[in-house]
């Protein structure tokens, strides 16, 4: 029988034991998945050599076309991205020291010091709402727990100050206990598959994946930090409101009333707050995973350009050099072409052609025709010098 057995045995006695139930399980079945994926006999081993093998194929294929090259600024994401599925994918220790730790206890240790608490601060919020709920269970077996009591608030009909009682606490409860519960065991599912979501950031296709796996995760994570930071403010006003209920041998109708108004306010909050952390998460751009790819394209109109636009803007002067260009290539096709006709009426007539190019006094010279080398990769040592008369000709 392990440690986990017995927390799990003790859990429906409190609010207490039955979240340290659910942190040991979950931490146990994240083991547990982890070295049936990645471990020395899991079953997603092989799929991850293969991966790899990809991964490294691939770029050695970008080198070979030109498309990457052997840099600092080119090699050091990619072996960083490496290394780190590496070590995240293979090693439990060092998945469990960051990405569990981290999950599990920032957002408690961030709570316990702005409540200035000392140990667990969400096990400290549970112990208080235990207190709360046997405060209301004693009120309710004192004042009407016998089966006469239950006969006379049948009888008064559906809202007796009991039954806004018991309508309050079980609100409460869904509001902090079952929203803490719910977070730890969604939570605990999503670091036992993260693993898979960490292998799938080594490309590009599938890293929109991981982004979303770790959006989750941090929802998920951050979820019981607003819980215990809100209770804490609930708690504080609905300890003198349970101290109020008892009134001689019944229950007292306003501070029923208080408890039921307190109980779905705090449901608000937490609806309220479910969203905020939703759009907080969904605007992450998790560290540039899920960054859209931006392309400079430039439209450049089809009518001229302002004074103040040609005179200082870097495409206006783009645009006039690839006018200039062009009308010199038109020029030199139109002479080569009335050659031949030159040559064969050479006996009757005399056909003069004159090429006037106008350009501005300080027009930059026209650049060398000269396409994009596009062999920049390991054989561009290889490539064939061009020739004079090749650059003549083009």
């Amino acid at each position: 029988m392990s440690a986990c057995d017995a927390l799990a045995a003790n859990a429906p006695s409190g609010v207490a034991p039955a979240l340290r139930a659910v942190d040991c399980l979950a931490n146990e079945a994240a083991a547990t998945a982890f070295s049936r994926l990645f471990g020395s006999a899991g079953s997603l081993t092989p799929a991850l050599t293969i991966l790899l093998t990809l991964y490294i194929a691939f770029f050695a294929i970008s080198l070979l076309t030109g498309r990457s090259r052997v840099s600092v600024s080119a090699l050091t994401p990619r072996m960083m991205t490496l290394g780190l599925v590496l070590t995240f994918a293979t090693s439990w220790l060092a998945y469990q020291g960051v990405v569990w730790n981290l999950a599990i206890g920032a957002p408690d240790q961030i709570a316990g010091v702005l409540l200035g608490s000392k140990g667990s601060a969400t096990q400290l919020f549970a112990d208080r709402i235990d207190m709360i709920f046997a405060a209301i269970a004693e009120v309710a077996s004192v004042s009407g727990g016998g089966q006469g009591g239950a006969l006379q608030s049948t009888a008064a009909g559906s809202f007796t100050p009991g039954n806004l009682m018991w309508l309050g606490a079980l609100l409460l409860m869904l509001g902090t206990v079952g929203v803490l519960v719910t977070a730890r065991i969604a939570l605990a599912v999503l670091l036992a598959i993260g693993p898979v979501f960490v292998v799938l950031g080594l490309f590009t296709g599938t890293r929109g994946l991981t982004a979303g796996w770790l959006r989750g995760v941090v929802l998920t994570a951050v979820t019981p930090l607003f819980v215990v930071l809100g209770g804490g403010l609930m708690l504080e006003l609905l300890v003198p409101v349970v101290s109020a209920l008892r009134e001689g041998e019944g229950i007292d109708g306003r501070a029923a009333m208080a408890l039921f108004m307190i109980a779905a306010i705090h449901i608000a909050l937490m609806t309220m707050v479910l969203r905020v952390i939703g759009s907080m998460v969904a605007g992450w751009q998790v560290f540039g995973l899920s960054a859209p790819e931006v392309q400079d394209r430039v439209n450049v109109p089809a009518g001229p350009l302002p004074s103040s636009v040609a005179d200082n803007s870097p495409v206006a002067a783009s645009v006039s050099q690839a006018s200039r260009r062009t009308a010199g290539i038109a020029a030199a096709a139109m002479t080569t072409e009335a050659a031949p006709a030159a040559s064969a009426a050479s006996d009757r007539t005399t056909i003069t052609n004159r090429t006037i190019v106008t350009a501005g006094t300080d027009a930059a010279p026209l650049p060398p025709l000269r396409g994009a080398n596009r062999t920049r990769g390991i054989g561009s040592r290889y490539q064939s010098r061009r020739t004079p008369a090749q650059g003549m000709i083009r």
